[in-house]
């Protein structure tokens, strides 16, 4: 069996360098203000993905979803799913669904 560089597995994400994520979904009442709407986003970002480290990439309107991962190369961690979800349950929307870790690069 081969082993790889440091360089390639960089290059692969592999090993020391493997990213976990997680997908998270959430939706909005029809009625709620485009305003409240924002401020919730807002302090999403705010209160849970900025002091953990974290990036999230999505969008939405009513409906929202997107992926979280770490700012610099690492993992997520169980602790950071729950986080995520615990805020989202504790906010004004419908739905929130949040999937197990999985390697962002090779899932």
């Amino acid at each position: 069996m081969a082993i790889r560089s440091r360089r390639l597995r960089k290059k692969l994400r592999v090993d020391e360098f493997q990213e976990l994520g997680f997908d998270v979904a959430w939706r909005f009442p029809d009625d709620i203000a485009e305003d409240e709407i924002d401020a919730q986003v807002d302090k999403f970002i705010e209160q849970v993905i900025e002091p953990r480290g974290l990036g999230f990439h999505g969008g939405g309107h009513h409906v929202w979803d997107g992926i979280v991962a770490t700012q610099r190369i690492g993992k997520c961690t169980d602790e950071d799913r729950q986080a995520v979800e615990d805020f989202w349950k504790s906010q004004q929307v419908l739905e929130v669904s949040v999937t197990d870790l999985y390697d962002i690069w090779w899932s």
